[in-house]
């Protein structure tokens, strides 16, 4: 795995030309997308920003309140980023590439914030079943993009949550997580941290269901979605590097 992960982070960085995943590619055509956008455009001027996350629905997810107790996060956001002048730019559905769109068309635009975290990549994975090498250079290109518009900022890369999709998929995360590390881990990027959260969500080696809330919904689907306490776990495990780079 460490020599394909070698080989995968090469490819990147001498591929001819990006593929879709590290495309910018539009959602606007979906009303309630379009309409996030434009009111996340208009809450990063109302006040300071000290912190953005940047993501999917898993980040979103921070904007769910219960009951049930099951898809209450709101305690989670309020505890770890409540008074920190924090900013969720997570959309359901998002892949790499429309991520790349966001950014490109102002979600980064006349902001300084300290700190960035990025969780993005599960739904490359998903309908969308783009390659390893693909979704890896999606990430990068994220991870590059923000680096530009925001050269100040801290930038925190967490690698694709695991989940319980398909054994392709499972694979598939674990090889560009492989790709990611052999890129960021260890300051190889100045200002990009790597953390792989991959560990929380084990019980005895492999991925634990009771870990995301997504059995819970009627009808149940596959486990994708953490549950409030999980992602509780997951803001721990970013805190130290988040109060280094906040300054709290």
């Amino acid at each position: 795995m460490k020599r394909r992960a070698l080989a995968l982070a090469a490819l990147l960085l001498t591929a001819a030309g990006p593929p879709p995943a590290a495309t910018p590619i539009s959602r606007m055509n979906l009303p309630w997308w379009r309409a996030r956008h434009e009111a996340k455009l208009a809450e990063l001027h109302r006040a300071p920003v000290d912190l953005v996350l940047l993501g999917d629905s898993i980040t979103q997810d921070y904007e769910r309140s219960g009951p049930p107790p099951w898809q209450d996060f709101a305690p989670v956001w309020q505890r770890f980023y409540g008074s920190r002048h924090a900013v969720n730019l997570g959309f359901k559905g998002d892949a790499t590439a429309h991520l790349l769109w966001r950014i490109e068309h102002g979600e980064l635009a006349g902001i300084t914030p300290r700190a960035a975290v990025i969780l993005i990549g599960a739904n490359n994975l998903g309908r969308l079943h783009w390659s390893a090498a693909d979704t890896a250079a999606g990430i990068v290109a994220v991870v590059s993009e923000t680096q530009r518009r925001l050269p100040h900022t801290g930038i925190v890369l967490l690698g694709i949550l695991p989940s319980l999709r398909s054994a392709w998929t499972s694979a598939t995360t674990a090889e560009v997580n492989a790709a990611l590390a052999a890129r960021y881990s260890g300051g190889r990027v100045p200002g990009v941290t790597y953390l792989d959260l991959t560990a929380l969500f084990l019980k005895d080696g492999t991925v634990d269901p009771a870990q995301f809330l997504d059995p819970k919904l009627t009808p149940p689907e596959p486990p994708l979605h953490p549950t409030p306490e999980a992602q509780a776990r997951m803001a721990a495990a970013i805190e130290p590097v988040l109060r280094r780079l906040l300054g709290s």
